[in-house]
Protein backbone atom coordinates (compact mmCIF):
# COMPACT_ATOMS: atom_id res chain seq x y z
CA UNK A 1 0.00 0.00 0.00
CA UNK A 2 3.23 2.43 0.18
CA UNK A 3 3.86 4.96 -1.91
CA UNK A 4 7.14 6.11 -3.16
CA UNK A 5 8.18 9.73 -3.01
CA UNK A 6 7.33 11.45 -5.75
CA UNK A 7 10.49 13.56 -7.48
CA UNK A 8 9.75 17.21 -7.47
CA UNK A 9 8.73 18.75 -10.27
CA UNK A 10 7.41 22.14 -9.26
CA UNK A 11 9.68 23.95 -11.96
CA UNK A 12 8.76 21.98 -14.83
CA UNK A 13 5.00 22.48 -14.05
CA UNK A 14 5.58 26.07 -13.39
CA UNK A 15 7.44 26.43 -17.03
CA UNK A 16 4.86 24.57 -19.06
CA UNK A 17 1.56 26.57 -17.02
CA UNK A 18 3.80 29.73 -17.57
CA UNK A 19 4.22 28.66 -21.32
CA UNK A 20 0.62 27.92 -21.89
CA UNK A 21 -0.68 31.03 -20.17
CA UNK A 22 1.57 33.66 -22.53
CA UNK A 23 0.40 31.36 -25.76
CA UNK A 24 -3.13 31.65 -24.89
CA UNK A 25 -3.05 35.33 -23.87
CA UNK A 26 -1.18 35.79 -27.72
CA UNK A 27 -3.85 33.77 -29.32
CA UNK A 28 -6.51 35.75 -27.40
CA UNK A 29 -4.84 39.06 -28.83
CA UNK A 30 -5.02 37.75 -32.30
CA UNK A 31 -8.53 36.76 -31.40
CA UNK A 32 -9.53 40.37 -31.36
CA UNK A 33 -9.09 41.13 -27.31
CA UNK A 34 -7.67 43.96 -26.19
CA UNK A 35 -6.45 42.83 -22.80
CA UNK A 36 -6.14 39.70 -21.18
CA UNK A 37 -5.47 37.86 -18.38
CA UNK A 38 -4.87 33.80 -16.88
CA UNK A 39 -4.94 32.10 -14.48
CA UNK A 40 -3.16 28.42 -14.40
CA UNK A 41 -2.86 26.05 -11.40
CA UNK A 42 -1.60 21.99 -10.33
CA UNK A 43 -2.47 21.26 -6.96
CA UNK A 44 -2.08 17.81 -5.59
CA UNK A 45 -2.62 15.82 -2.55
CA UNK A 46 -2.85 13.16 -0.50
CA UNK A 47 -5.60 12.99 2.07
CA UNK A 48 -5.86 10.07 4.66
CA UNK A 49 -8.71 9.18 6.77
CA UNK A 50 -8.75 6.74 9.71
CA UNK A 51 -11.52 5.78 12.09
CA UNK A 52 -11.78 3.91 15.42
CA UNK A 53 -8.09 2.21 13.76
CA UNK A 54 -9.52 1.74 10.96
CA UNK A 55 -8.69 3.15 7.29
CA UNK A 56 -11.98 4.97 6.07
CA UNK A 57 -10.41 6.55 3.05
CA UNK A 58 -7.56 7.13 0.90
CA UNK A 59 -7.83 9.56 -1.59
CA UNK A 60 -4.64 10.95 -3.74
CA UNK A 61 -5.62 13.98 -5.88
CA UNK A 62 -3.84 16.00 -9.70
CA UNK A 63 -6.26 18.71 -10.15
CA UNK A 64 -5.99 21.52 -12.96
CA UNK A 65 -7.40 24.48 -13.04
CA UNK A 66 -7.33 27.00 -15.90
CA UNK A 67 -9.33 30.00 -16.42
CA UNK A 68 -8.79 32.98 -19.14
CA UNK A 69 -10.69 35.90 -18.97
CA UNK A 70 -10.79 38.94 -21.90
CA UNK A 71 -11.25 42.47 -22.33
CA UNK A 72 -12.74 43.48 -25.82
CA UNK A 73 -12.45 47.74 -24.74
CA UNK A 74 -14.92 47.46 -21.58
CA UNK A 75 -16.30 44.32 -22.68
CA UNK A 76 -15.74 40.83 -20.28
CA UNK A 77 -15.42 37.49 -21.24
CA UNK A 78 -14.57 34.59 -19.09
CA UNK A 79 -14.10 30.74 -19.66
CA UNK A 80 -12.24 27.90 -17.82
CA UNK A 81 -11.21 24.54 -18.21
CA UNK A 82 -9.43 21.67 -16.25
CA UNK A 83 -8.00 20.06 -19.60
CA UNK A 84 -4.84 21.63 -20.67
CA UNK A 85 -4.71 19.96 -23.95
CA UNK A 86 -4.36 22.55 -27.23
CA UNK A 87 -8.11 21.75 -28.51
CA UNK A 88 -9.33 22.76 -24.81
CA UNK A 89 -7.41 25.68 -24.46
CA UNK A 90 -8.58 26.99 -27.62
CA UNK A 91 -12.29 26.23 -27.23
CA UNK A 92 -11.73 28.27 -23.90
CA UNK A 93 -10.59 30.89 -25.61
CA UNK A 94 -13.00 31.05 -28.23
CA UNK A 95 -15.66 30.61 -25.39
CA UNK A 96 -14.38 33.61 -23.23
CA UNK A 97 -14.24 35.90 -26.19
CA UNK A 98 -17.88 34.76 -27.42
CA UNK A 99 -19.00 35.65 -24.36
CA UNK A 100 -17.40 39.43 -24.18
CA UNK A 101 -18.85 39.95 -27.87
CA UNK A 102 -22.14 39.78 -26.10
CA UNK A 103 -21.82 41.55 -22.25
CA UNK A 104 -22.22 44.97 -21.81
CA UNK A 105 -19.55 47.91 -21.77
CA UNK A 106 -18.38 48.72 -18.14
CA UNK A 107 -15.95 51.68 -17.92
CA UNK A 108 -14.39 50.07 -14.65
CA UNK A 109 -13.55 46.51 -16.39
CA UNK A 110 -9.85 45.68 -17.24
CA UNK A 111 -6.76 44.48 -16.18
CA UNK A 112 -5.06 46.51 -13.41
CA UNK A 113 -2.69 49.01 -13.79
CA UNK A 114 0.52 48.15 -15.72
CA UNK A 115 2.54 50.06 -13.19
CA UNK A 116 1.44 48.16 -10.47
CA UNK A 117 2.60 44.72 -11.10
CA UNK A 118 5.14 43.39 -9.23
CA UNK A 119 8.71 43.18 -10.21
CA UNK A 120 10.39 41.78 -7.28
CA UNK A 121 9.58 37.81 -6.61
CA UNK A 122 11.46 37.04 -2.83
CA UNK A 123 11.82 33.66 -1.98
CA UNK A 124 8.89 33.82 1.27
CA UNK A 125 9.89 30.05 1.95
CA UNK A 126 6.40 28.81 1.31
CA UNK A 127 7.70 25.30 -0.88
CA UNK A 128 7.96 22.32 1.68
CA UNK A 129 6.38 19.25 0.05
CA UNK A 130 6.12 16.79 3.04
CA UNK A 131 7.38 13.23 1.45
CA UNK A 132 4.60 11.14 3.10
CA UNK A 133 3.42 7.53 2.23
CA UNK A 134 0.35 5.95 2.59
CA UNK A 135 1.38 3.75 5.23
CA UNK A 136 2.92 6.87 7.36
CA UNK A 137 -0.01 8.79 6.53
CA UNK A 138 -2.37 5.97 7.81
CA UNK A 139 0.07 5.24 11.04
CA UNK A 140 -0.11 9.37 12.21
CA UNK A 141 -3.55 8.95 11.66
CA UNK A 142 -3.97 6.39 14.24
CA UNK A 143 -1.58 8.23 16.60
CA UNK A 144 -3.43 11.20 16.79
CA UNK A 145 -7.18 9.17 17.24
CA UNK A 146 -5.40 6.72 19.61
CA UNK A 147 -4.09 9.47 21.64
CA UNK A 148 -7.62 11.07 21.95
CA UNK A 149 -9.54 7.08 22.63
CA UNK A 150 -6.55 6.69 25.72
CA UNK A 151 -8.03 9.88 27.79
CA UNK A 152 -10.61 8.96 30.41
CA UNK A 153 -14.23 9.22 29.27
CA UNK A 154 -14.02 9.58 25.23
CA UNK A 155 -16.47 7.03 24.46
CA UNK A 156 -16.41 7.14 20.07
CA UNK A 157 -14.38 8.89 17.58
CA UNK A 158 -15.38 10.48 14.26
CA UNK A 159 -11.77 9.63 12.89
CA UNK A 160 -8.63 11.56 12.40
CA UNK A 161 -7.56 13.37 8.77
CA UNK A 162 -3.88 13.58 7.91
CA UNK A 163 -3.63 15.50 4.42
CA UNK A 164 -0.62 17.01 2.54
CA UNK A 165 -0.94 19.45 -0.33
CA UNK A 166 1.03 21.20 -2.51
CA UNK A 167 0.41 23.78 -5.32
CA UNK A 168 2.05 25.39 -8.47
CA UNK A 169 0.06 28.82 -10.10
CA UNK A 170 0.81 31.04 -12.13
CA UNK A 171 -0.79 34.78 -13.16
CA UNK A 172 -0.26 36.05 -16.53
CA UNK A 173 -1.69 38.77 -18.66
CA UNK A 174 -1.17 41.19 -21.69
CA UNK A 175 0.63 43.57 -19.51
CA UNK A 176 3.54 41.27 -19.84
CA UNK A 177 3.21 40.43 -16.51
CA UNK A 178 3.69 36.65 -15.37
CA UNK A 179 3.84 35.74 -11.67
CA UNK A 180 4.65 32.29 -10.54
CA UNK A 181 3.86 30.34 -6.87
CA UNK A 182 4.30 27.47 -5.08
CA UNK A 183 3.23 27.15 -1.35
CA UNK A 184 2.34 23.64 0.16
CA UNK A 185 -0.49 23.69 3.09
CA UNK A 186 -0.59 20.22 5.25
CA UNK A 187 -3.18 19.63 8.03
CA UNK A 188 -3.70 17.24 10.67
CA UNK A 189 -7.00 16.86 12.63
CA UNK A 190 -9.54 14.79 14.85
CA UNK A 191 -13.09 14.85 16.24
CA UNK A 192 -13.92 12.82 19.38
CA UNK A 193 -16.85 11.55 20.95
CA UNK A 194 -18.11 11.86 25.21
CA UNK A 195 -20.85 10.65 26.81
CA UNK A 196 -22.35 10.71 30.26
CA UNK A 197 -26.19 10.61 31.26
CA UNK A 198 -26.58 13.71 29.93
CA UNK A 199 -25.94 12.83 26.70
CA UNK A 200 -23.42 13.14 24.04
CA UNK A 201 -20.96 16.04 23.01
CA UNK A 202 -18.46 16.09 19.91
CA UNK A 203 -15.03 18.48 19.19
CA UNK A 204 -12.48 18.65 17.13
CA UNK A 205 -8.68 20.32 17.13
CA UNK A 206 -6.45 20.93 14.45
CA UNK A 207 -3.49 22.20 12.85
CA UNK A 208 -2.48 23.85 9.98
CA UNK A 209 1.20 24.30 8.55
CA UNK A 210 3.20 25.07 5.65
CA UNK A 211 5.98 22.86 6.89
CA UNK A 212 5.30 19.46 8.12
CA UNK A 213 7.67 19.91 10.60
CA UNK A 214 5.84 22.60 12.45
CA UNK A 215 3.06 20.45 13.18
CA UNK A 216 2.12 20.41 17.06
CA UNK A 217 2.50 16.94 18.18
CA UNK A 218 -0.03 14.48 16.97
CA UNK A 219 -0.78 13.30 20.41
CA UNK A 220 -1.36 16.61 21.57
CA UNK A 221 -3.29 17.07 18.96
CA UNK A 222 -5.07 13.97 19.42
CA UNK A 223 -5.29 14.95 23.60
CA UNK A 224 -6.61 18.25 23.21
CA UNK A 225 -9.12 17.22 21.15
CA UNK A 226 -10.29 14.97 24.41
CA UNK A 227 -10.06 17.93 26.40
CA UNK A 228 -12.46 20.25 24.42
CA UNK A 229 -15.19 17.37 24.26
CA UNK A 230 -14.76 16.32 27.78
CA UNK A 231 -15.14 20.06 28.71
CA UNK A 232 -18.41 20.06 26.52
CA UNK A 233 -19.87 17.55 28.84
CA UNK A 234 -22.91 18.61 31.16
CA UNK A 235 -23.43 21.96 29.27
CA UNK A 236 -27.02 23.77 30.46
CA UNK A 237 -28.98 26.65 28.80
CA UNK A 238 -28.61 30.32 30.00
CA UNK A 239 -31.48 32.42 30.96
CA UNK A 240 -31.54 35.57 28.75
CA UNK A 241 -29.36 38.41 30.12
CA UNK A 242 -26.85 40.94 28.93
CA UNK A 243 -23.43 40.26 29.90
CA UNK A 244 -19.85 40.77 28.65
CA UNK A 245 -18.69 38.25 26.00
CA UNK A 246 -14.83 36.86 25.58
CA UNK A 247 -14.93 35.64 21.95
CA UNK A 248 -11.74 32.36 21.79
CA UNK A 249 -9.22 33.27 19.20
CA UNK A 250 -10.73 31.27 16.81
CA UNK A 251 -14.20 32.36 16.89
CA UNK A 252 -12.12 36.28 17.04
CA UNK A 253 -11.34 35.48 13.74
CA UNK A 254 -14.74 35.42 12.33
CA UNK A 255 -15.55 38.78 13.90
CA UNK A 256 -12.54 39.84 12.09
CA UNK A 257 -13.65 38.25 8.58
CA UNK A 258 -16.89 40.58 8.97
CA UNK A 259 -15.02 43.90 9.54
CA UNK A 260 -13.32 42.30 6.65
CA UNK A 261 -16.59 42.12 4.50
CA UNK A 262 -17.83 45.31 5.54
CA UNK A 263 -14.44 47.85 3.87
CA UNK A 264 -14.50 45.59 1.37
CA UNK A 265 -14.81 46.56 -2.61
CA UNK A 266 -17.88 45.14 -3.70
CA UNK A 267 -19.89 46.42 -0.45
CA UNK A 268 -18.49 49.47 -0.49
CA UNK A 269 -19.42 50.19 -4.43
CA UNK A 270 -22.70 48.56 -3.92
CA UNK A 271 -23.16 50.83 -0.47
CA UNK A 272 -24.15 47.44 1.18
CA UNK A 273 -22.15 48.04 4.28
CA UNK A 274 -22.23 49.70 7.50
CA UNK A 275 -19.21 51.09 7.21
CA UNK A 276 -19.29 52.98 3.71
CA UNK A 277 -17.10 56.08 3.91
CA UNK A 278 -15.77 55.42 7.35
CA UNK A 279 -12.19 55.73 6.30
CA UNK A 280 -10.35 58.10 8.75
CA UNK A 281 -13.09 57.61 11.01
CA UNK A 282 -12.62 55.64 14.60
CA UNK A 283 -14.62 52.37 14.37
CA UNK A 284 -12.23 50.57 17.47
CA UNK A 285 -10.79 51.80 20.65
CA UNK A 286 -7.58 54.02 20.33
CA UNK A 287 -5.21 51.36 21.74
CA UNK A 288 -5.94 48.83 18.66
CA UNK A 289 -4.45 48.05 15.42
CA UNK A 290 -4.04 45.65 12.26
CA UNK A 291 -2.01 45.57 10.00
CA UNK A 292 -1.71 43.27 7.38
CA UNK A 293 2.17 42.00 6.35
CA UNK A 294 1.93 39.97 2.79
CA UNK A 295 5.57 39.27 2.85
CA UNK A 296 5.82 37.47 6.11
CA UNK A 297 8.17 33.49 5.22
CA UNK A 298 6.03 30.68 5.88
CA UNK A 299 2.93 33.37 6.35
CA UNK A 300 -0.41 31.40 5.94
CA UNK A 301 -1.56 34.16 3.31
CA UNK A 302 2.20 35.34 1.81
CA UNK A 303 2.62 36.27 -1.20
CA UNK A 304 4.03 38.66 -3.71
CA UNK A 305 1.67 39.86 -5.74
CA UNK A 306 -2.29 39.42 -5.71
CA UNK A 307 -4.76 38.09 -8.10
CA UNK A 308 -4.19 40.56 -10.65
CA UNK A 309 -0.52 40.46 -10.18
CA UNK A 310 -0.04 43.78 -8.28
CA UNK A 311 2.84 43.58 -6.08
CA UNK A 312 1.82 43.65 -2.31
CA UNK A 313 3.26 45.88 0.54
CA UNK A 314 3.21 45.88 4.26
CA UNK A 315 0.01 48.29 5.40
CA UNK A 316 -1.58 48.99 8.18
CA UNK A 317 -5.89 48.90 7.86
CA UNK A 318 -6.61 49.85 11.47
CA UNK A 319 -4.36 52.07 13.48
CA UNK A 320 -5.28 53.76 17.03
CA UNK A 321 -9.05 52.34 16.34
CA UNK A 322 -9.30 54.63 12.97
CA UNK A 323 -10.02 52.54 9.64
CA UNK A 324 -7.06 53.48 6.96
CA UNK A 325 -7.87 52.17 3.80
CA UNK A 326 -10.51 50.01 2.22
CA UNK A 327 -9.99 46.05 0.85
CA UNK A 328 -9.78 46.93 -3.07
CA UNK A 329 -9.09 44.92 -5.89
CA UNK A 330 -8.66 47.06 -9.66
CA UNK A 331 -12.41 47.16 -10.43
CA UNK A 332 -14.13 47.74 -7.33
CA UNK A 333 -11.14 51.20 -7.16
CA UNK A 334 -12.14 51.79 -9.82
CA UNK A 335 -15.66 51.94 -9.00
CA UNK A 336 -15.28 53.56 -5.75
CA UNK A 337 -12.54 56.39 -7.79
CA UNK A 338 -9.77 54.43 -5.98
CA UNK A 339 -6.94 52.56 -6.33
CA UNK A 340 -5.63 48.86 -5.87
CA UNK A 341 -4.52 48.43 -2.62
CA UNK A 342 -3.43 44.62 -4.00
CA UNK A 343 -5.94 42.68 -2.23
CA UNK A 344 -7.80 41.48 -5.21
CA UNK A 345 -8.43 37.60 -4.05
CA UNK A 346 -8.24 38.73 -0.97
CA UNK A 347 -5.91 39.96 2.66
CA UNK A 348 -2.27 38.64 3.36
CA UNK A 349 -1.42 37.91 6.87
CA UNK A 350 -3.20 40.37 9.01
CA UNK A 351 -1.88 40.90 12.86
CA UNK A 352 -4.02 42.34 15.31
CA UNK A 353 -2.17 43.82 17.81
CA UNK A 354 -2.44 42.06 21.05
CA UNK A 355 -2.38 43.01 24.73
CA UNK A 356 -0.14 41.44 27.66
CA UNK A 357 -3.29 38.88 28.86
CA UNK A 358 -2.66 35.28 27.95
CA UNK A 359 -5.79 33.30 28.09
CA UNK A 360 -5.95 32.97 31.56
CA UNK A 361 -5.46 36.56 32.18
CA UNK A 362 -8.57 37.32 29.61
CA UNK A 363 -10.90 35.01 32.01
CA UNK A 364 -9.94 37.06 34.69
CA UNK A 365 -10.64 40.27 32.88
CA UNK A 366 -13.79 38.90 31.88
CA UNK A 367 -14.93 38.38 35.39
CA UNK A 368 -18.70 36.73 35.13
CA UNK A 369 -19.79 36.47 31.92
CA UNK A 370 -20.09 34.47 28.67
CA UNK A 371 -16.70 32.32 26.93
CA UNK A 372 -17.67 31.31 23.49
CA UNK A 373 -15.85 28.39 21.82
CA UNK A 374 -17.85 28.10 18.83
CA UNK A 375 -20.83 30.10 16.40
CA UNK A 376 -23.09 28.60 14.21
CA UNK A 377 -25.99 30.10 11.78
CA UNK A 378 -25.65 32.67 9.35
CA UNK A 379 -27.54 35.70 11.35
CA UNK A 380 -25.11 38.61 10.52
CA UNK A 381 -25.57 41.75 7.83
CA UNK A 382 -22.71 43.17 6.39
CA UNK A 383 -25.20 46.05 5.44
CA UNK A 384 -26.94 46.83 8.95
CA UNK A 385 -24.14 45.15 11.24
CA UNK A 386 -26.75 43.41 13.29
CA UNK A 387 -25.36 40.39 14.41
CA UNK A 388 -27.01 37.29 15.93
CA UNK A 389 -25.64 33.79 15.86
CA UNK A 390 -25.98 30.57 17.70
CA UNK A 391 -23.80 29.75 20.16
CA UNK A 392 -21.46 27.44 22.66
CA UNK A 393 -19.31 27.61 25.27
CA UNK A 394 -18.52 28.45 29.02
CA UNK A 395 -20.09 30.46 32.00
CA UNK A 396 -17.54 32.21 33.53
CA UNK A 397 -17.62 33.61 37.06
CA UNK A 398 -14.92 35.67 39.03
CA UNK A 399 -12.56 34.73 36.02
CA UNK A 400 -12.82 30.65 36.40
CA UNK A 401 -14.79 28.33 34.21
CA UNK A 402 -17.86 27.51 36.13
CA UNK A 403 -19.81 25.03 33.53
CA UNK A 404 -20.39 24.61 29.84
CA UNK A 405 -23.57 26.10 27.91
CA UNK A 406 -24.97 25.11 24.50
CA UNK A 407 -27.97 26.79 22.06
CA UNK A 408 -27.64 29.92 23.24
CA UNK A 409 -27.80 32.75 21.34
CA UNK A 410 -26.05 35.72 21.42
CA UNK A 411 -26.84 39.57 19.49
CA UNK A 412 -25.70 42.94 19.40
CA UNK A 413 -24.30 45.32 16.49
CA UNK A 414 -21.05 44.92 14.75
CA UNK A 415 -20.73 48.70 15.55
CA UNK A 416 -21.20 48.23 19.28
CA UNK A 417 -19.50 45.41 19.54
CA UNK A 418 -16.32 47.17 17.59
CA UNK A 419 -16.95 50.33 19.27
CA UNK A 420 -17.09 48.22 23.10
CA UNK A 421 -13.90 46.08 22.66
CA UNK A 422 -11.99 45.77 25.91
CA UNK A 423 -9.33 44.10 25.26
CA UNK A 424 -7.49 41.38 22.65
CA UNK A 425 -5.50 38.66 23.98
CA UNK A 426 -2.31 37.78 23.36
CA UNK A 427 -3.21 33.89 23.12
CA UNK A 428 -2.69 34.04 18.98
CA UNK A 429 -3.95 31.58 16.92
CA UNK A 430 -1.47 30.62 14.53
CA UNK A 431 -3.43 28.39 11.97
CA UNK A 432 -4.81 30.68 9.79
CA UNK A 433 -3.60 33.82 7.40
CA UNK A 434 -5.57 35.98 10.15
CA UNK A 435 -3.69 35.81 13.33
CA UNK A 436 -5.59 37.36 16.50
CA UNK A 437 -5.67 36.79 20.08
CA UNK A 438 -9.15 36.46 22.13
CA UNK A 439 -11.62 39.33 22.15
CA UNK A 440 -13.45 40.83 24.96
CA UNK A 441 -16.78 42.49 24.20
CA UNK A 442 -17.76 44.87 26.88
CA UNK A 443 -21.65 43.38 26.57
CA UNK A 444 -23.92 41.48 24.68
CA UNK A 445 -27.35 39.82 24.50
CA UNK A 446 -27.41 36.45 25.77
CA UNK A 447 -31.21 34.42 24.99
CA UNK A 448 -31.65 31.12 25.98
CA UNK A 449 -33.93 29.67 28.42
Amino acid sequence: MSQVATPDTSHQDLDRLAELAEETIRRARAAGASQAEVSASIDVGLNVNVRLGEVETVERTRDRGFSLTVYFGGRKGSASTADLNPDSIQATIDQACAIARFTEEDPASGLADAERMATSFPDLDLWHPWDLDVDDAIALGRDIEDAGRAVAGITNSDGASVNAGQSVSVYANSHGFVGRERGTRHSLSVALIAGDDDGMQRDYWYDSVRHAGDFMGAADIGRKAAERTLARLGARRLGTRQAPVLFAPEVARSLLGHLLGAVSGGSLYRRSSFLVDHVGKQILPSWFRIDEKPLIPRGHGSSVFDAEGVATVDAPLVVDGVLQRYILGSYSARKLGLSSTGNAGGVHNLFVQTGDDDFAGMLRKLGTGLLVTEVMGQGVSIVTGDYSRGASGFWVENGQIAYPVEEITIAANLRDMYANLVAVGSDVDRRSHVLTGSWLVEKMTIAGE
